[in-house]
């Protein structure tokens, strides 16, 4: 009889990709591989716990063993069918979605001079900025002419992205909101098709003492553009928790429970929670965004691989919190290879270690086709069908 699982825990270290696509030179992205630079620039990694769950037979990863016997853990690189090296392309093709027109991105020439035009005509605001920054910088830059002048901050990153900061008592948070629900319509359109749109409202007097409210952000997102597992699972009545900012990722759509955190920290605290305290049948589907947005984004290779190695103390701690029908998936939705050129997502393979206490065969498996086989696995285990359009196929080996 075939094995049956009650607690799914889907970890993504985001980012964190295993070597190039086949289709890499598409993408300008040939040679890139995250894990294996990183752990380059340190002179080598010290992650024993996904060291013991077979990360090393994925690729060449210095200090890291390509370890065969590990009989709780099944490890295997996963392939992307989807056009595109974002977040939420990754992400959605992990629970089924298949994204062939890619979000756009505006990192090297900021947005167009009529979406800005139209943006100041419909909010009443003057826009400035519109160039790709780090969001602390640009207030720096220009927080002190925005409230002087009851501007809009318009930035973008490297990600598919318009980013709006004000002053929350110059400008105010409801038309902060405002404008940026306006922003969130124009970018829906082909031409721009931007994948989020972020409120980013700051206090503090000057330059010197400026201060983004987290607390206060809001994500502006569009929904996955077909049924995904998570719909699947929550129309089933079980549990789908989002950690991080799955919800914001997947426009709440498929989530029945949802908590939000900023660190990578924050979101193994929660995970390890839930795994201790929770009593729940459905899937824990964590974000874990540091890995892109303070190291990768940010050409830091020595910070990312210390930030693996920091995953790797906490994966510890989640392994000891496991029930015998629980299951852990640990993975990536792309790369960004810090010792690579420009500030982009990396066109990469991604690793995937599933493993569990009750396993009893585990082993390197063969590279498959699709993130969605994760989503697949999933629903297989509850008995559940995907929608025909879905991709993805179960690894059925985990229920042997």
């Amino acid at each position: 009889m075939a094995k049956h699982y009650k607690r799914f825990f889907v970890i993504v270290a985001d980012s964190a990709g295993v070597g190039e696509e086949p289709d890499a030179a598409k993408f300008g992205d040939v040679g890139s591989n995250t894990w294996a630079h990183a752990a380059e620039s340190v002179g080598g990694l010290k992650v024993p716990f996904m060291e013991a769950m077979g990360i090393g037979e994925l690729d060449d990863i210095l200090g890291v063993k390509a370890i065969k016997d590990h009989k709780n853990a099944y490890s295997l690189r996963l392939r992307e069918t989807s056009n595109g090296k974002d977040t939420m392309t990754g992400h959605w093709e992990m629970m089924g979605v298949n994204t062939q027109k890619p979000f756009q991105t505006f990192t090297d020439t900021g947005f167009p001079q009529e979406l800005i035009d139209e943006l100041e005509e419909r909010t009443g605001h003057k826009i400035i900025g519109n160039y790709s920054a780090s969001g602390t910088a640009i207030l720096v830059e220009l927080g002190e002419q925005q409230m002087k002048e009851n501007s809009l901050i318009v930035y973008t990153s490297a990600d598919s992205v318009l980013q709006i900061a004000a002053h929350e008592e110059v400008t105010g948070l409801d038309e902060l909101y405002r404008c940026c629900e306006i922003a969130r319509e124009i970018c829906m359109r082909p031409e721009y098709l931007v994948g989020r749109v972020i409120a980013r409202p700051y206090v503090g007097t000057n330059k010197n003492d400026f201060k983004r409210v987290g607390a206060h952000r809001h994500d502006y997102t569009v929904s996955p553009t077909g049924v995904t597992a998570l719909d699947i699972l929550k129309e089933k009545g079980l549990m789908v928790s989002a950690v991080g900012k799955i919800y914001d990722i997947f426009n709440g759509v498929g989530i029945t429970k949802t908590i939000h955190t900023a660190t990578n920290e924050e979101g193994m605290d929660e995970a390890i929670r839930q795994a201790k305290e929770e009593d729940w049948e459905g899937i824990c589907f964590v974000n874990l965004v540091e890995f892109d947005s303070e190291f990768g984004h940010r050409r830091n290779a020595p910070g990312y691989a210390h930030c693996l190695e920091a995953l790797d103390k906490r994966v510890g701690e989640f392994i000891k919190a496991m029930r015998e029908d629980d299951v852990l998936m640990i993975t990536a939705d792309h790369g960004n290879d810090p010792t690579f050129h420009g500030t982009d997502h990396t066109r990469e393979k991604v690793p995937l270690l599933i493993y569990s206490p009750s396993f009893e065969n585990g082993r390197n498996l063969d590279e498959r086709a699709s993130f969605a086989d994760i989503g697949s696995t999933i629903l297989a285990n509850f008995g559940l069908e995907k929608k025909p359009e879905m991709l993805g196929e179960s690894i059925q080996e985990i229920f042997e």
